[in-house]
């Protein structure tokens, strides 16, 4: 067992970066973790797609820094939950997926963390498939399960009101939802979830099943949200993802597409930079006089450093310099999407950058079409997610990034 660091100052800067709320209140989990005691705690993760983002890099950060406390971290995977569908936030019922769609989905998800998270050594953190248990529970332990909570809580929130304006279904199944993620904590004994603050009322339905039934007061902390300039948060809904998957260059270059707006909550929730660092950052950022592009360098920098190493952080910044910057290349390029084997001359003119099929193909072969700065003159190119994050000039002042 590893050992526990009870260092005031490190657990303040843990239980404050970035947190939106803790419960039932900070200073009762602190008093906990200056005692010295090893704490169980974890968050989940659907896996509703093939790969995690950088939404979903901020609680497994925060995740990583209890592990560097010495504290027992669980990675959950919803394979369970995943089949149902989480409602929050949706307008509409989510589209269910099998089990086997949630195992394919999520069989990197280990290797895409592991920036964030030890797997090994000395504290490893853990992964557990949360059908481990849920598989298990009959009809019977189901209506227990259900009869902690009312009909009345379920409708209380916020995208159950607007459905019941819009006259939306809301399925049963869907009211179950917090009730299976509520048990993951029972079935695990954690004392703590963390997760980000649009998870409120499902880590709090947790909270609520681990006092009727095993008496026992669990914390529940809220993360920020990494949101843009419009409020809408970072994610595969929004499409505004930064997928972990992504290559270091794409990477780089993605975060470097983010508003100015996102370069202080961007530090704040997706690094590790010291306090004072921090602090200095938001200071400069102030002053007029300092160009906003060269925090976000380092923001990438940064980003990409945690996902993918130092060398190839560093390469990353050098190719996006040399390929975007030397040659004046806008940084908020527009994205628009790709169907897969599209080509070229097509999505030319799905992204509005020529006007016909005969337009694009009369562009290219004059030469005025180029991928990542180099000069495309084959106007039967095929493009495939092999060019997903590339940028696409066309003429002198057309700009758009591929999306897939």
């Amino acid at each position: 067992m590893s050992k526990v660091i009870n260092d005031e100052k490190l657990i303040d800067e843990v239980l404050d970066r970035g947190v939106e709320n803790i419960f039932p209140s900070r200073e009762e989990l602190k008093k906990v973790l200056i005692s010295g005691k090893r704490i169980r705690l974890y968050c989940g993760y659907d896996p509703t797609a093939k790969s995690l983002h950088i939404g979903n890099a901020i609680s497994v950060n925060k995740l990583g820094q209890f592990q560097k406390l010495g504290h027992e971290i669980i990675f959950l995977i919803g394979d369970f939950t995943g089949m149902i569908g989480d409602p929050t936030d949706k307008s509409a019922t989510r589209t269910k997926i099998t089990r086997e769609e949630t195992l394919e989905n999520s069989k990197n998800y280990q290797k895409q963390v592991s920036g964030y998270l030890k797997f090994d050594g000395e504290n490893p953190a853990k992964v557990l498939y949360n059908s481990e248990w849920s598989d298990k529970i009959n009809f019977k332990d189901l209506i227990e399960i259900s009869s902690n909570f009312t009909v009345q809580q379920m409708l209380q929130r916020d995208m159950f009101q607007q459905r019941l304006k819009e006259e939306k279904p809301i399925y049963l199944h869907e009211f179950l939802y917090p009730l299976a993620q509520g048990y993951d904590s029972v079935a695990m004994d954690v004392d703590l979830e963390i997760g980000g603050n649009d998870q409120m009322f499902n880590m709090l339905c947790g909270r609520d099943l681990m006092k009727s039934i095993k008496n026992k007061d669990k914390f529940v902390l809220t993360m920020k949200l990494l949101t843009d300039d419009t409020g809408k948060k970072m994610g595969k809904t929004e499409g505004n993802v930064v997928n972990l998957d992504e290559n270091s260059e794409n990477m780089f270059g993605q975060v470097m597409a983010w508003s100015d707006g996102l370069i202080v909550p961007g530090f704040e929730l997706c690094t590790n930079l010291p306090e004072e660092e921090l602090a200095e950052i938001r200071e400069k950022m102030k002053d007029s006089d300092n160009n906003p592009r060269d925090f976000k360098l380092k923001l990438a920098y940064e980003i990409t450093k945690i996902n993918h190493g130092e060398d190839a952080a560093r390469g990353a910044r050098d190719y996006f310099i040399k390929t975007f910057s030397q040659k004046e290349i806008p940084e908020d390029i527009p994205e628009v999407k790709a169907e897969e084997s599209m080509k070229l001359i097509d999505y030319l003119v799905s992204a509005n950058v020529a006007s016909s099929n005969s337009d694009a193909r009369r562009k290219i072969e004059q030469g005025g079409v180029e991928i990542d700065g180099n000069k495309i003159d084959d106007w039967k190119l095929v493009l495939d997610k092999s060019y997903e994050g590339k940028v696409i000039k066309v003429g002198k002042k057309d700009f758009v990034r591929i999306k897939f």
